[in-house]
């Protein structure tokens, strides 16, 4: 079986959980085929087929916007427990007046021996 054989038989109905879109030819003498995920009726991009020269690679589909959202909630957590932790002990030192570094200890007085 040779890949213009195999591409006639990718599922493009949506049936299952995974849906081959047409194949593109390029101008380069490539084909090019989409993948989607489909679940509850919206589809969801995969990523490609790249077929260029007998063989195939996987071109995986990047959601930019979703990377950078879990990037800002990451800083933002991150700010918010620093916040948290300082207001609950700050970083200086306790300075007091009751701290154990104010309280004194009874001194020994020679006039007690």
């Amino acid at each position: 079986m040779n890949i213009p054989d195999s591409l006639e038989q990718l599922p493009t109905n949506g049936t299952r959980g995974r849906v081959y879109g047409e194949p593109y030819r390029t101008a380069d003498g490539g084909t090019v085929i989409p993948v989607a995920k489909v679940r509850a009726g919206t589809s969801t991009p995969m990523g490609l087929f790249v077929i260029y020269g007998g063989t195939a690679r996987w071109v995986p589909a990047v959601d930019a916007d979703r990377i950078a959202l879990i990037g800002v909630i990451t800083g933002l957590l991150s700010a918010v427990i620093a916040c948290l932790a300082v207001l609950r002990r700050p970083p200086w030192p306790d300075l007091s007046a009751t701290s154990a570094a104010w309280r004194r200890r009874p001194r020994h007085t020679t006039a007690d021996k």
